[in-house]
């Protein structure tokens, strides 16, 4: 049997898109929540967390020196952060992304495989889903349009899946943050899998308001941990 996995799930304020220092600056706060969640071996952040939801973003390169207050935070303290951002791909296509960080660099690894409206005009879709492998626990990974399709989360259940890992932006609007409240403890009964959710809060990109409410569920629906609607909150949890 696995050791117990302490997760934190961070929605921290996003820099202003289109500035130069977009990226840096998030990084910054990247790297200050990392330092914040209690020592937690997996940080998860929202979709498009390092540029904002802003499909203009230029992609990033995992290797750009940005991210390194990020790296310099997962090496002081342990964990693996998942942040998100746009990527290309080598075969000059680009996608909606996921990247895992350590205290040794970055790496794309999961890509968005369910599109939503505009980003089509884009990014393409990653043809399968992305698992995770961490302190000997299989981490299923999705970004946000992924799981609104329940079969997205039974194709990783079959892959033999310990937890549902999402990286998400609801807007602020009452419609979609019922949408979301409904959706992830569905993920986790349905499945009998821990469902682990960070969420935007505050503005992000082309949204001047989300939702907030990132949170973690047991396998059997009910609720660990949950935050608030606002941004900067973390809370953590173990995976047992």
């Amino acid at each position: 049997m696995s050791a117990p996995l302490t997760v934190a799930v961070a929605q921290p304020a996003c820099a202003a898109p289109g500035r130069p220092d977009t990226v840096a600056v998030n990084a910054e706060r990247h790297a200050a929540a990392v330092r914040a969640a209690g020592g937690a071996r997996l940080v998860v952040f929202p979709e498009l967390s390092l540029t904002g939801y802003d499909l203009a973003a230029p992609a990033l390169d995992p290797a750009d020196g940005r991210l390194a207050p990020l790296v310099a935070a997962c090496a002081e303290t342990g964990a693996t952060a998942l942040a998100g951002a746009p990527v290309a791909g080598e075969d000059g296509r680009e996608y909606i992304a996921t990247l895992a960080v350590t205290g040794t660099g970055a790496g794309v690894v999961c890509r968005k495989t369910d599109l939503y409206g505009p980003e089509a005009e884009r990014f393409s879709p990653a043809e399968q889903p992305s698992v995770l492998e961490l302190d000997g626990r299989r981490l299923g990974l999705a970004i946000c349009a992924d799981a609104a399709d329940p079969a997205h989360a039974e194709r990783l259940a079959a892959l033999g899946v310990d937890a549902y890992v999402a990286s998400t932006l609801y807007g602020a609007g009452a419609d979609s943050v019922a949408t979301k409240e409904a959706r992830y403890p569905a993920r986790a009964k349905d499945n009998s899998l821990w469902v682990v959710l960070a969420t935007a809060a505050g503005a992000s990109g082309s949204y001047p308001a989300t939702s907030g409410g990132s949170g973690v569920w047991a396998p059997d629906g009910s609720e660990v941990a949950k935050a608030g609607p606002g941004p900067d909150e973390i809370v953590t949890a173990v995976l047992r």
